[in-house]
Order: structure tokens, then sequence, then C-alpha cells
């Protein structure tokens, strides 16, 4: 979603979204190994696969099945394809495929691989069909993972919902800033988020951000978690609603939150997912003030005014459909088959794992979402969504569909 500066909510707990951690998860080998070059040559970030010995029963099982049935999301995969062929079209696409670095990986096989998947989506009546037509026409190029053997780190991210006020009350006084006009010549080294807000969000260096504050919210982290997921749907006080989206921010990595809590010791770093890191803060507010600032970016926003979601293609992103990866190396808008295990809605306020292969577009990006091994899931908008990305996590497999040359 813009989300820059993304913040995967999920197990991975650094969060970045709750992301890269705020968490982490064991590593389960999902693959067989994937050969890759011993020349001191850079190792490509896709390698294609025999997708009968790279997925087997037990780690692709299932292929999308959730397409079809009752609570079937065929209509949620055809937007997404829609959204990416549009995107496909672009003379920023044409720009980024002119220079991508697999010469068989070209603007008008990804473009034409979706336009006969899509059809496929539509003719077939069940999973095993289009499976079927699938394993015939198109070959896949499997990601090499963060250990050369296949092994991507899954983490998710949503798009949360919160309430704030237009002008600063005694009980809304946490501000979300617009972009600086004068951003882009700001000299680097940036400020720091602790310069910028102050350790209590409250007391910074308001020659840089006055007048700047769009909207106030009752609660530190409302703000906070918006910085790191890149947008929010938002109710105002007066009834109304608007959103908004990343416009900027400044010059530093990710820092998990999460991982600066388990290094000092506070929480158990297995284990560590976005809720329990919000329970502690709400047990220790004044925590907040030594562990925000510790991620030093610095993230600005513009009003959206009730728009959906965008990716980094800038194109709205499908909850459950879409994902993002690190976008130096993976083909923006392509088709994919992730398989990975993710908390579902079990009956009475519970979520249980279930391990599934979805078929997905790749069309954002974030800051935290580096190298081959990473993939954040988009699970759509507000508290569900959120509860469901807080806990995602683990280690699957990340395949991109092409027709067969």
């Amino acid at each position: 979603m813009m989300r820059k500066t993304l913040a995967l909510l999920s197990l991975s707990l650094g969060i970045a979204f709750v992301n890269p951690l705020w968490s982490v998860v064991a590593q389960v080998p999902t693959t067989q190994p994937i050969p890759i070059p011993t020349t001191p040559e850079v190792i490509p970030p896709l390698q294609l696969v025999n997708v009968q010995t790279a997925c087997t029963p037990q780690n692709c099982l299932g292929w999308d099945e959730q397409l079809w049935g009752k609570q079937g999301d065929k209509q949620a995969l055809l937007t997404s394809i829609d959204n990416s062929l549009r995107y496909l079209g672009t003379n920023k696409a044409i720009a980024i495929y002119q220079n991508y670095p697999i010469k068989e990986i070209t603007l008008d096989r990804v473009r034409r691989s979706l336009l006969r998947f899509r059809q496929l989506v539509v003719s077939s009546t069940s999973a095993a069909q289009l499976q079927a037509a699938v394993s015939r026409e198109f070959v896949y190029y499997q990601s090499v993972g963060n250990d050369g053997k296949g092994t991507v780190k899954f983490t998710a991210y949503y798009e949360p919902e919160y309430t704030a006020s237009r002008v600063r009350t005694s009980v809304y006084k946490y501000p979300l800033y617009r972009v600086p006009a004068d951003f882009k010549e700001w000299a680097k080294p940036h400020p720091k988020r602790i310069d910028l807000e102050g350790k209590d969000g409250l007391k910074g260096n308001k020659s840089k951000l006055r007048g700047l504050e769009m909207l106030w919210f009752r609660d530190r982290m409302d703000a906070y978690m918006i910085h790191i997921q890149g947008s929010a749907q938002i109710k105002l006080t007066n009834g109304k609603r608007t959103s908004v989206g990343f416009a900027g921010g400044t010059d530093y990595p990710w820092t998990s939150i999460g991982g600066e809590l388990a290094k000092d010791g506070k929480l158990p770093l297995s284990g560590l997912t976005m809720p329990k890191l919000l329970s502690y803060f709400r047990q220790n507010p004044r925590e907040l003030n030594n562990y925000l600032p510790r991620w030093e970016r610095f993230v600005f926003f513009q009003e959206t005014n009730g728009t959906a979601a965008t990716g980094s293609i800038n194109v709205p992103v499908t909850a459950e459909r879409s994902i993002a990866t690190d976008k130096s190396l993976m083909p923006p808008g392509a088709l994919a088959l992730i398989n990975n295990s993710f908390p579902y809605p079990a009956g009475g306020g519970r979520l249980e794992s279930r391990r599934v292969s979805r078929f997905v577009l790749d069309q954002d990006t974030g800051s935290a979402i580096k190298g081959p091994g990473r993939v954040d899931y988009f699970m759509g908008t507000g508290k569900l969504a959120g509860d469901r990305a807080g806990i995602t996590g683990g280690n699957g497999s990340l395949f991109y569909l092409l027709l067969k040359e």
C-alpha cells in the first residue's frame, strides 16, 4: 500500500507490521534444494523448476481449492488479475521489464500469462481442473528463498481502521503528518523519529512539522501502526470517513520493535506476535517512549478519501490475493503461487492455522521486505484482518507462473 514502510503484521514479528519482525518462526524446509550456479556471478532470484518435484503433495496440497464453494473468492482473484493487467499496460511497467535480470521473463510473457490464466479461472469448475490446465500450459519459476533451497519467510500485513479527529483535543492528541513541501530538499542524514516527534510522540522538532498535522489519534500506537502498515481507513469523530496512504518517509531501515524487546529480555522472541506486543505496551505504557523511537524512520501521509489500499505498483491490493516482495528482484504484477500456513476463523473467536496454496499477484513491496526469501501477504482491512496478520508467519514457498514458450 505504497507500503514502503512496511510493516508486516506478522509473525515475523519483527513487525513491520508486526513484522519482520516482531516475531519469529521455526525453519521448516518445504521443497527440494534448487540447483544454483556455483560461479561468482550473481545468483538469479528465481530458478526454473519441475513443479512436480519442487511442489510435493505435502507442501502444495489443495492448489487453491478455496476458489470454489460457498466462501469461494474467485471474483477477488479475477479483480486482482485485472489490476495487474492495468499496471502492465503502463510506461512504468515497460521501463522496469526492459531491465529485468531474467531474460526469459518479459513484459509480454507476464501479460499473456495473466490473460490466459484468467481465462482458465473463469472456465474451470474445480481446483483439480484448474490445476491440470495450469500444469499443461505453464512453467514454474521458484524463488531461491533465503537459503538457496526455496525457503521463503512469510509475514502478513493489513489495512487498519481507526477513529481520528481533524482537530487536536485533550483526547485526540497524537498526530499523523502530511509530507513537507520541501521534503526532497531535506539534507541527509534525515532527522530521526525522535528528532521529529520527540520521545513521547508529542514534543519533536516543530520547525520541521508545524502545520502539517492532518489527523489526531487518541492512542499513540494507532499512529505508529499506520506508519508500519502504510495506510489506514479512518472513521472521523464527526461521523464521516476518509483514508490515508503513504506519501514519503525518511531514509532509515526497518527496526523490529519486537526484536528490540526480545533483545532486552522484556519478552521471549519465540512465539512473539503482534497481539502479545500490544498487550505488553498496554501494561507498560511508559515503555513506548523507550522502544518506539528505536525505529528511526518517520513516515508521511496523504489523504486518499476512502480509496482502497494501494500497492507499490499503484493498483489496489486485494485481500488474500496480493503479496509484497522485493521489487528489485521479483517481477511486478506477475502471477504467483504461494504455499504457507495462515490463520483462519474457527468459531468462538478462535483462529486456527491451515496450510494452503494460493494464487496471488505480486503488487506491493516494503522497506522490511528484502531479498528473495521474503513475502508479505495482504490480509485485508479491519480488526479480523489485523488479528490474522498479527500471528501469521512461518516458512513456505513461492513460485511464479508463466506460459510455456
